[in-house]
C-alpha cells in the first residue's frame, strides 16, 4: 500500500497533479494487471492510462472490463504493436497467447523445462504493423508520460529504444520485464536493457519477483530452479548530479515522490519529500510537505512509541511545520 499518498490526497496536494501511465503489453491476466487494484487510483480523476497490446481481443476485453468497473479516470487499450521502428514485423503466436512475441521461441531451450512447450511453443505466425511510442505520442500530441510499464515477451528493449525522445523529455519511472536467459531466439537480455536505461539516466531500484523454472521435480529448496525472468523497476534520481535539470524542479521531484510511493518505495518517497521541503519549502507552501510527512509517520504506532522527535527527518523538518504536532505525538514527547 502507498504510505504518503492518502494523506497527500486528504490535504489537497494531489488536486493539481495529473498522472499519465502507459502500459505496453496491457493484456490483463490476473487482478495484479488491473491498475484499479493498485495505488494509482488516488490520482483520479486526473489519471490517464493508455494500454497497448498486439492482440485486439485482449484490448477489447480490457476496455470492456474498465467500462464495467466504472472507475473515475480515463483508460484506453489500443490494439497496436509497439516496437523499435514503424513498419512491419512477424508476430509469433504461442500456444498460450500471453507468451506471443516478436521473437521466435527458442525451441531447444524451452524444451529443457517441462512446462514451457505448452506455454511458449509456437502455434502460428502473422504479419503485423508496428509503430513506436515516439511516433504514437507525436501523432496524438502527447507531450509527457510519467510511468511506463513494458511487458512484451522479449521485445521490451525494442519498445524502450523506440521511445528515446519520450525518455529524454519525460518518464519518471519504468517497470519492464527482463530475461536472464534466451526464452526467445535473439531477444536482448537483462544486461542490454540495464545498460540502455542507465544511459538514459535511470537507476535500477528493484528486481521482483525473481521467476525461476525447474527442469524436473527434483530441485533444491535453496536453489529452486534457474532464474529466467523478472520485473525490473527503474526510477529517476534527482539527487544525483548527472540527472538532467528537467527532473530536478520542485514539481518534478514531487511527482517522482508520488510515483515512488505508488510503487511502494516508501523510503525513497520520504527522502524526496524531505529534500523538497528543505530545498524549496520556503519558496512556496505547495513544496512544504512537513505536515504531510509528520501526519503520515504518526500513523505508525511503533514510530510513536519510539518518539517521532528522535527521527532525523522530523528533526530536520520541524522548523517547517505549520500545524502543532498531533496530540498523540505531543503526549509521547512529554
Amino acid at each position: 500500500m502507498a504510505f504518503f499518498l492518502p494523506i497527500l490526497k486528504q490535504l489537497g496536494y494531489l488536486d493539481e497533479i495529473s498522472m499519465m501511465l502507459v502500459n505496453v503489453g496491457s493484456r490483463k491476466i490476473t487482478t495484479a494487471d488491473d491498475y484499479g487494484s493498485q495505488n494509482w487510483g488516488v490520482f483520479a480523476p486526473n489519471l490517464t492510462i493508455i494500454g497497448f497490446d498486439a492482440d485486439p481481443e485482449a484490448c477489447e476485453a480490457a476496455n470492456a472490463e474498465f467500462e464495467a468497473q466504472g472507475h473515475d479516470w480515463n483508460e484506453f487499450h489500443i490494439p497496436i504493436a509497439i516496437a523499435k521502428e514503424v513498419g512491419k514485423a512477424t508476430l509469433h503466436i504461442t500456444k498460450n497467447p500471453m507468451c506471443s512475441s516478436l521473437y521466435p521461441p527458442n525451441e531447444e531451450f524451452i524444451h529443457r523445462f517441462p512446462r514451457f512447450p505448452d506455454l511458449v511453443g509456437l502455434a502460428s505466425t502473422v504479419e503485423i504493423e508496428t509503430t513506436t511510442l515516439d511516433q504514437f505520442c507525436q501523432d496524438e500530441a502527447i507531450e509527457d508520460v510519467d510511468f511506463l510499464q513494458v511487458d512484451v515477451q522479449g521485445a521490451n528493449l525494442q519498445v524502450l529504444q523506440g521511445a528515446q525522445a519520450l525518455l529524454q523529455r519525460s518518464v519518471f519511472a519504468i517497470q519492464t520485464e527482463v530475461e536472464f536467459s534466451p526464452i526467445y531466439r535473439g531477444e536482448p537480455l537483462f544486461a542490454e536493457t540495464d545498460t540502455f536505461l542507465r544511459q538514459q539516466g535511470f537507476t535500477l531500484f528493484d528486481l521482483s519477483p525473481l521467476c525461476r523454472e525447474q527442469r524436473s521435480p527434483l530441485h533444491s529448496t535453496n536453489r529452486p530452479g534457474q532464474l529466467l525472468w523478472s520485473d525490473a523497476i527503474y526510477l529517476r534520481d534527482p539527487l544525483q548530479a548527472s540527472t538532467p535539470d528537467t527532473f530536478k524542479t520542485p514539481d518534478a521531484i514531487f511527482k517522482l515522490a508520488c510515483i515512488a510511493d505508488a510503487l511502494e518505495f516508501t523510503d525513497y518517497a520520504l527522502e524526496l519529500l524531505e529534500h523538497l521541503t528543505l530545498t524549496f519549502g520556503q519558496q512556496a507552501l505547495a513544496y512544504n510537505l512537513a505536515d504531510a510527512i509528520v501526519q503520515s509517520l504518526a500513523q505508525v504506532p511503533d514510530l510513536l512509541k519510539q518518539g517521532l522527535e528522535n527521527l532525523p527527518v522530523v528533526q530536520k523538518i520541524q522548523p517547517y511545520l505549520r500545524q502543532p504536532l498531533p496530540v498523540s505525538i505531543v503526549n509521547n514527547l512529554i
